[in-house]
């Protein structure tokens, strides 16, 4: 790996990848653990798997917190070269998060009200109202997520203009980041549903930008030929200190 000391953006890369590959981590297990809330309509009245449940909704929200920290590690690079798209980049992957965390409160709210065993007058009330839950966390797993095509196109346009990493890795974020966009419009305006192969192709290129980028920036780093890491490593530079002195 690069010596921190002669590319002064290195830990930073470092630490935005390893970040990127958590999100990986947290949320691929997460999709997996909680099959049961949603796809029984009757988990709210049933015996119900409330540790799974419980532990999906943990990685759930450890993939929100990452993905926030993804974008706060790298701002201080990325504002270098635009501000604005730093800015950007970093209130998109809020947003998800956000959104994300409402989608763990809803299923979190089925297990508390969970009532295995309850009558029928009951169980009348809590299904629907289960039901109505897991609706909540569907869109806001259509529209948390679907917030990686933006944030692909900001973070995207910045690498491709810093050159930090070779060109051909933010292209895939620049190539999929509006179809997948587009894909999460189709489903709120009802054009198409979640699942569809719009959403798949999408999916699938931002699969790879995220995963690739990730991996890049842990074991490669930023590209210290790029005039943004040349110029950040002059300022961190001793000899700076001596060109700034009194004349």
């Amino acid at each position: 790996m690069t010596n921190v000391s002669a590319d002064p953006t290195r830990r930073t890369a470092l630490v935005a990848g390893v970040l990127y590959l958590v999100t990986f981590l947290a949320s691929i297990p997460a999709v997996f653990l909680l099959q049961p809330v949603l796809t029984d309509p009757n988990f709210i009245v049933g015996a119900g798997a409330d540790g799974q449940v419980r532990l999906g909704a943990l990685l759930d929200l450890v993939n929100a917190l990452a993905a926030i920290g993804t974008a706060v590690a790298l701002f201080s690079v990325l504002k270098r070269e635009h501000e604005g798209f730093a800015l950007g980049f970093v209130t998109t992957r809020m947003f998800e998060a956000a959104v994300i965390a409402v989608g763990v409160v809803s299923l979190l709210a089925i297990v508390t009200l969970r009532q295995p065993g309850a009558p029928a007058d009951e169980a009348a009330v809590l299904v629907p109202v289960g039901q109505a839950l897991v609706a909540v966390r569907d869109w806001t797993f259509v529209l948390g997520p679907g917030m990686a095509g933006l944030n692909a196109l900001l973070f995207g346009t910045l690498l491709y203009r810093s050159r930090l990493v070779p060109r051909a890795i933010p292209a895939l974020g620049l190539i999929g980041g509006p179809i997948y966009l587009s894909s999460v419009i189709g489903i709120v305006l009802g054009l198409t549903v979640a699942g569809s192969a719009w959403q798949g192709v999408g999916g699938l290129f931002m699969f790879a930008w995220e995963a690739i980028i990730g991996l890049w920036m842990i074991f490669k780093g930023f590209d210290r030929s790029a005039p943004l890491v040349v110029a950040t490593a002059a300022e961190s530079s001793p000899g700076r200190a001596a060109v700034a002195g009194p004349s």
